[in-house]
């Protein structure tokens, strides 16, 4: 059964590298997911920021971080470019701001503590404006996909904000309230993938991807909790967890896209 579900994962998963990364926005299903993947590598960016400055996998966090760096600003333009209504297109105008001053910050010098700081800031502030074009495109849909889709999407923001939380507080750099942060992520994550599971409209296709992030749940929240006297091991355990989970919800959310339309 895990080797069917990895199968599957590896067939459908669309992340960063997908064919639909860098098309053009056709439906609303399509901007939903799109918007929901600029909220999640608002997140992603400042996690692989913060790995690389504590050298945990700091080569394939590099990688990762250019790859999403020239995607947020590639779907950035597309979805300004879709945006249905005048208030969602001032939002992406903001969005595009705020996103100038983040980038800064992530490409103007090799990371350090005192810049790590603005970049979790900077990250949050993204993340509100990503999170608001979402909620705008979900509710211009009006319908059962884009709100699965939007949840769905949330999921992969939710385990990149609990990853780059964790990082943060190991380079102690994060803010004074993030073990609570954290906690409430938790819970979120938790109640998203529960409304998920539930969903009447789940195929057997999405119940088995979705069955195969319960799974991957269970070892990016071992990783989070992990104790022990080896920092560099447990943040490596957690980035590689966080990239696992993230891949399993990518691959749902791309699937309430396609299937449900």
């Amino acid at each position: 059964m895990k080797t069917l579900l990895r199968a599957l994962l590896c067939s459908l998963g669309l992340l960063l590298a997908g064919a639909d990364a860098g098309a053009q926005i056709t439906d609303i299903n399509a901007a939903v997911n799109k918007a929901g993947r600029q909220r999640m590598l608002s997140q992603r960016m400042a996690k692989l920021y913060l790995q690389i400055g504590q050298n945990i996998d700091a080569d394939r966090s590099q990688r990762l971080l250019d790859g999403s760096l020239a995607l947020f600003d590639r779907q950035l333009v597309e979805l300004k470019n879709y945006a249905p209504t005048a208030p969602i297109k001032e939002t992406y105008q903001k969005l595009e701001k705020t996103w100038g001053d983040y980038k800064d910050v992530l490409v103007g010098a090799a990371p350090n503590p005192q810049n790590a700081r603005k970049v979790v800031a900077l990250s949050d502030e993204v993340l509100t404006l990503a999170h608001q074009g979402a909620m705008q495109l979900e509710k211009h849909g009006g319908t059962t996909s884009a709100r699965l889709v939007n949840v769905a999407g949330r999921q992969r923001m939710l385990s990149q904000r609990m990853s780059k939380i964790y990082q943060a507080r190991a380079w102690n750099v994060a803010s004074p309230t993030s073990a609570g942060e954290l906690e409430q992520v938790r819970k979120e994550f938790l109640a998203g993938l529960a409304e998920l599971e539930e969903a009447g409209v789940n195929t057997p296709a999405i119940r088995d991807v979705l069955t195969l992030g319960r799974q991957q749940w269970l070892f990016f929240d071992s990783a989070l909790k992990g104790q022990g006297n080896d920092q560099h091991l447990l943040g490596m355990n957690v980035a590689t967890t966080s990239e696992r989970i993230l891949e399993a919800m990518d691959t749902v959310t791309a699937m309430y896209e396609k299937v449900l339309k």
